[in-house]
């Protein structure tokens, strides 16, 4: 076995059809006898969009949910007004997707199953992790049956309380975010349209918001309640929040399908990798809901470390590529936990800032400019998309490739320009869509090439 992953979430179930798709050798185990079964990360934010474009399931999860609707503020069980959720985006050539997306997370993750399941890759559920052990050669992971598992790699994708994290005792720093108790709920209910995030404000900080989930007949409940409310997660307590803090009455709650009650945190665990163990998603990093970072940042660690983990295995890369997942990947999540914190706390507006378009990776190791100078497409940034003698650069990236613009070089998949947009020079564009190498000529790229596992004879 190649990689074990612990852990069918968003960031479990990503890293498994990248790894699919380039023929690595890989299990996900899963504790739970299913997916998760809520609705918690509903926002697919544009960056992501990109990265499922990719991996061939964008227009599966477009499918399975739909646009944002404006937020109706509800005082004294009349309307008050609307505004939308977002600033505006405006879309471009080089950024076709520039609006959030709403699916239900277990929409998405039915979504990355079946993709998952199409490309030849598997999840086991029922197999709960309780330790494991690596040496020089490979990781062992220990099952509550007393099974065990031996895999050259191990990625720990099994959420926030991380059995594999603390089996490894990788330290988790944080912070509360809000004192108050949070509940979030998967509903049916009746008397409200679907065409609105339907707002009611409380007393003293504490409200109630029920949002149409897009593809699904179900509202998802978000609540802020007093500190000392007692956590009731029963359909009786649900109806009686929406009755204390809405206009209906409790039985326009037909159905209760999922709950779960939280106090928002910020966290980031102190490694992303210790040794052949490497961490992602909810494991390494834990959110507050405000902005809809926390399932995108979990798909953004899958997606550079798919391709890494396939380049050491496969001889192309060194094994210290491995080191810039938590260099690249830990700055990233950092300032992603400070937006979200920020957005929660009122300081930051949805828009521009939480698209995560603007990401990237400058100050990395892998990032080499050869030109000098500043402005521009610079190496590190997201590789917009474009056209060249009539290809789509999007087309041309797609896949577990490297792309070259701007030259053409043996054993890499190349076009002979670039964009005027990306400015002038060679650039070496990463699979995970990340300009990693340019230069005004192709001298430099050979070296660059044999260190990133970049197939070139350059």
């Amino acid at each position: 076995m190649d990689v074990v992953i612990v852990g069918a979430g968003p960031a479990g179930l990503t890293l498994g059809v990248d790894l699919a798709r380039r023929g690595v050798q890989a299990l996900i185990v899963e504790r739970e006898e299913t997916l998760f079964p809520g609705s918690r990360g509903k926002g697919v934010q544009p960056r992501t969009q990109e990265v499922f474009a990719d991996l061939g399931v964008l227009d599966a999860v477009r499918a399975a949910g739909g646009p944002y609707p404006p937020r109706l503020l509800w005082q004294d069980g009349e309307p008050l007004g609307t505004r939308p959720m977002f600033e505006d985006v405006p879309a471009d050539e080089g950024t076709p997707y520039t609006e959030p997306l709403m699916v239900a997370q277990w929409r998405t993750q039915e979504v990355l199953y079946a993709r998952l399941t199409e490309l030849g890759g598997r999840v086991a559920f029922g197999r709960e992790v309780t330790g494991l052990a690596q040496d020089s050669r490979g990781v062992r992971v220990d099952f509550a049956d007393g099974t065990a598992l031996r895999a050259a790699y191990a990625v720990a994708a099994d959420g926030g309380r991380s059995a594999v994290r603390r089996a490894l005792g990788v330290g988790m720093t944080g912070e509360t975010v809000d004192p108050a108790p949070f509940l979030v709920a998967d509903v049916r209910l009746k008397g409200l349209d679907r065409d609105h995030w339907h707002t009611f404000p409380g007393p003293d900080g504490t409200g109630l918001a029920l949002c149409p989930l897009a593809g699904t007949d179900d509202f998802q409940l978000q609540a802020r309640l007093p500190a000392t409310a007692p956590s009731d997660l029963s359909l009786d307590g649900v109806r009686a929040l929406v009755a204390a803090y809405t206009h209906l009455d409790a039985p326009a709650v037909t159905e209760l399908r999922w709950a779960s009650g939280f106090r928002p945190r910020a966290a980031l665990a102190d490694r992303f990798r210790a040794g052949r163990v490497l961490l992602a998603g909810d494991a390494a990093h834990v959110h507050s809901p405000a902005g809809g970072q926390g399932l995108n940042t979990s798909v953004q660690d899958a997606y550079n470390l798919g391709w890494k983990l396939d380049a050491v295995l496969r001889g192309a890369a060194p094994e210290t590529l491995l080191d810039t997942y938590e260099e690249e990947r830990r700055a990233n999540a950092a300032a992603m936990l400070d937006l979200t914190t920020g957005v929660h706390r009122g300081e930051v507006r949805r828009g521009r800032a939480t698209v995560q378009l603007g990401l990237g990776y400058r100050e990395s190791s892998l990032s080499v400019d050869t030109r000098g100078g500043a402005g521009g497409l610079r190496a590190g940034d997201r590789a917009p998309d474009g056209t060249v003698a009539g290809v789509r650069l999007f087309d041309a990236f797609r896949g577990p490739h490297w792309t070259l613009l701007g030259a053409t070089v043996p054993g890499l998949r190349s076009l002979p320009a670039a964009p005027a947009s990306y400015g002038e020079g060679v650039f070496l564009v990463r699979p995970d869509g990340y300009v990693g190498w340019a230069g005004g000529t192709t001298e430099g790229l050979r070296e660059y090439a044999e260190r990133t596992g970049a197939r070139t004879a350059a």
